[in-house]
C-alpha cells in the first residue's frame, strides 16, 4: 500500500493513524499486539479523523485497515459495562455512533481486511462501502455468547446490508465462518491473496478516486437512505436535477466525446 504523510510516529502502538496519499486518506487501527482492540480513547480520534477526511475537498477514497495480522479485535470488552461513575473514558462517544459516521461519510469508503475481524469492528467494516479482505480472514460476533443485546443500528446494518437470515446466523449462533462464507453471504465485497490484497484495494480506490465525487456523494446518500428505508425524496430528485446542468456532467460528456479519461 502506497503511504504518504502521516500524523503521528508510527512505531509503537497508538491511537488510529491517519495516512494521506494524493487522492486517497488511510486510517489503521495500531494495537497490533492486541489484534487491534479498540480502546475507549480510541473513539474520539476516530470521529476526530473521519471529520478530517471529510473536510478535505482534495480527498475522494478513505480506505480503513489494521497493522499486523488481524483487522481488529473489536471494542474493549472491559469498557462494555462500564459506568460513569468506574470510568475515566465515560465522556467518550459511544461505539454505535463512532459506526454510524463511518456509515455516513460523503466520500467512499473501503476496508482492507488485513486479518480476522471480531466483534463490533465486523459492524465498523461493515459500515464502509466495501470490503476487501485476505482470503485467510475470518469473522465472528460473539455478542450471543457474552449475553450482549447488540446496540440496535448495528443490528439494522446487519440485516440491511446481509439479509435477515444471515443476521440471525452470525448473531443468534455466534459462529465463526472463514474468508470464502463471508464472501458468499456478502459481506467481503472481494478477496485476494495476502500478497494481491494492496493491489486490489489500489485498484478500487483509484477507481473510485477517478469517478465524479458529488455524483457519487450524493448517489451513497441515497443509496444509505434506501437501505434504511428513509430516503429523503425531495433531496436525491434535487440533486439529480442539480447535477443535469453541474460541471461534472459537462466534463463527464465531454471526456466521452473526446474519447478520454474524465477529470473531476
Amino acid at each position: 500500500m502506497t503511504t504518504g504523510r502521516t500524523t503521528q510516529a508510527d512505531d509503537a502502538p497508538s491511537k488510529p493513524l491517519l495516512t494521506i496519499d494524493g487522492a486517497r486518506a488511510t486510517i489503521r487501527l495500531n494495537r497490533p499486539r492486541h489484534l487491534n482492540r479498540l480502546q475507549p480513547e480510541d473513539l474520539g480520534a476516530l470521529l476526530a479523523l473521519f471529520d478530517q477526511v471529510e473536510a478535505d475537498p482534495a480527498l475522494r477514497v478513505l480506505v480503513l485497515t489494521g497493522t499486523g495480522r488481524a483487522f481488529s479485535a473489536g471494542f474493549d470488552l472491559g469498557a462494555i459495562g462500564a459506568t460513569p461513575a468506574d470510568t475515566a473514558e465515560a465522556s467518550s462517544p459511544a461505539f454505535e455512533e463512532v459506526v454510524d459516521r463511518l456509515e455516513d461519510l460523503a466520500l467512499p469508503t473501503i476496508c482492507r481486511l488485513n486479518g480476522g475481524v471480531y466483534g463490533g469492528s465486523t459492524d465498523l467494516a461493515l459500515a464502509c462501502d466495501f470490503r476487501i479482505g485476505v482470503d485467510t480472514s475470518e469473522m465472528f460476533m460473539p455478542a450471543a455468547r457474552l449475553g450482549l443485546h447488540y446496540y440496535p443500528n448495528g443490528i439494522k446494518r446487519y440485516v440491511s446490508r446481509l439479509g435477515i437470515d444471515n443476521a440471525k446466523r452470525l448473531f443468534l449462533t455466534a459462529e465463526k465462518i472463514n474468508a470464502a462464507e463471508m464472501l458468499r453471504i456478502g459481506y467481503l465485497t472481494g478477496v485476494a491473496t495476502a500478497d494481491a490484497l494492496d493491489a486490489e484495494v489500489d485498484r478500487l480506490a483509484a477507481i473510485l478516486a477517478g469517478n465524479a465525487p458529488q455524483a457519487m456523494r450524493g448517489m451513497k446518500r441515497a443509496i444509505n437512505e434506501f437501505a434504511r428505508g428513509a430516503l429523503d425524496d425531495a433531496a436525491a430528485r434535487r440533486r439529480h436535477r442539480d447535477s443535469m446542468s453541474g460541471a461534472e456532467i459537462q466534463e463527464g460528456m465531454r471526456s466521452f466525446a473526446e474519447k478520454r479519461t474524465p477529470t473531476f
